[in-house]
Order: C-alpha cells, then structure tokens, then sequence
C-alpha cells in the first residue's frame, strides 16, 4: 500500500487541487511505511483518516452537485470518480492500521490484502481490459 499512495502522492503534483491529495496521499504513504513511536503514527493515522473522510466528502458533494458520473460510478475515466476511490482507499487502509495498532487479527490482515487488490486490480481491469481512457 506504501508505494501504491507513493505513486499517486508524485501524480497528484499536476492536478489544480494538489495541495489537498498531496498530503492525503503522502501521509498514508508514510504511515504505512514507519513503525515509529506509537503516538506519532497514531496522530499520523488519525489526521490522514479525517483528511480522507474530508475529501471523500468533498469529491462526492462535488459529483452530486455537477451530476457527472454519479455516486457509485467506478468510471474512472472521470477524475472525481479517481479521487472518490483513492480517498476511499486512505480511508479504508487508516481504519486497518488503526485496528491493527490495537489489536492483532487475521481479519485485519485479510481487509489489508482486499485493499491492496481493489487499489490496483481496480485501474488494472479498467486501463487493460475494458481500454478505458482517462478525460481531462
């Protein structure tokens, strides 16, 4: 998951609201990639969560209010429908680490590994198979 919010803090770099995405993708990345004293990334985690659940909010009020794509779309052509489950992935990966940090479950291994699949299987099914193109 490390480098999957790695690769997409460094393309985040040309988007015109960068400067929310950025530091979502770079703290997940980071929190994912450290085992540092616990209060640190315990700090770390829960400000990245709140970020994503920020953003996630934004991105959908955005499609609702614009009637693009829709809610449940998993269009990714559509860039609020990239950013809508990027932030979901934050988000999901955060609430794991949390868990994780409290406690030590099969689950939680089992939530990360669902997570790691949709955050790459997801653009590796649209882009190669269905040939989906990104519009700008």
């Amino acid at each position: 998951m490390a480098f999957l919010f790695a690769y997409s803090a460094s393309v985040q770099l040309n988007d015109p609201d960068w400067y929310f995405w950025f530091p979502l993708y770079t703290l997940a990345c980071v929190v994912n990639l450290i085992n540092y004293r616990r209060r640190i990334k315990l700090m770390m985690m829960r400000t990245a969560l709140s970020l994503g659940v920020f953003l996630l909010v934004k991105v959908i009020a955005e499609d609702v209010i614009t009637e693009k794509v829709g809610v449940l779309s998993l269009d990714l052509t559509h860039r609020v429908v990239r950013e809508k489950i990027g932030s979901g992935l934050v988000i999901a990966s955060m609430v794991l680490q949390l868990q994780a940090s409290s406690s030590s479950s099969k689950t939680i291994d089992f939530g990360m590994v669902a997570t790691v699949i949709f955050g790459y299987g997801l653009p590796f099914w649209f882009f190669t198979i269905e040939k989906g193109e990104i519009k700008i």
